[in-house]
């Protein structure tokens, strides 16, 4: 059980000992990378989206499939994230990129949040350049069954909402995952959280960074 919801609020961030993540991503091609090293909250470090929280896309399985267990496990420790440490996200996209990773690790039982407001919602100081934590062992604990659905009852589902006109009909499975018959073709859906989160002041005892600091103002901060 998380100690706390899955959105956190700056005065919540500020007494917690957290890992800080930046997952922004752009459907228009922009690079999330570039603009974290161009500018993000102190401390934080890079979730490459495709990268480190997806499996390779395929016509079965979607653009963004949830990646096996294993690669998903060998991602985190490279990160520095264990299974004890409690991840605090954020994107400049309300949510989108930042609250997959909150999913999958809330699904897998450890405690993560989103922060409230996004990047957008900070007014402290801005790093550039990247943060790195020391790789950790992460052990793989593999996607529980029960928060997904299969194919076929999200195709019934379909069906059935086709069907209907009564309000309030996307019930049951159609608020799950979905997860191909391959069992690799993962990928969250109305699970994820539905806001951004907010500003915070940077905790103590964060990693050592690569960078410069600054003060926020509208001119430094990436579009």
């Amino acid at each position: 059980m998380q100690p706390f919801g899955v959105i956190v609020e700056a005065e919540e961030v500020a007494v917690l000992d957290f890992v800080l993540c930046d997952v922004r991503w752009y459907l228009d091609g922009r690079s999330g990378r570039e603009a974290y090293e161009a500018g993000h909250i102190p401390g934080a470090v890079f979730v490459d989206l495709d990268a480190d929280v997806t499996a390779s896309p395929s016509a079965g399985s979607g653009r963004h499939p949830l990646p096996p267990a294993g690669d998903f496990a060998d991602a985190l420790g490279a990160l520095g994230i264990g299974p004890d440490d409690t991840v605090v996200a954020y994107d400049d996209s309300g949510g989108m990129s930042a609250g997959r990773l909150v999913w999958m690790l809330r699904v897998l039982g450890q405690e993560a949040a989103l922060l409230d407001g996004g990047l957008q919602a900070w007014d402290g100081p801005i790093e550039s350049g990247s943060t790195t934590r020391p790789a950790v062992d992460c052990p793989v604990r593999p996607w529980p069954d029960g928060a997904f659905a299969t194919i076929d009852e999200v195709a019934r589902d379909t069906q059935r909402r086709g069907s209907s006109s009564t309000p309030g009909a996307r019930r049951g499975s159609a608020e799950r995952p979905s997860r191909s018959t391959h069992g690799q073709g993962m990928s969250p859906g109305p699970a994820t959280p539905r806001s951004p989160p907010t500003s915070t002041r940077a905790a103590s005892g964060l990693p050592t960074t690569s960078g410069t600091t600054t003060r926020r103002s509208a001119s430094r901060m990436p579009s």
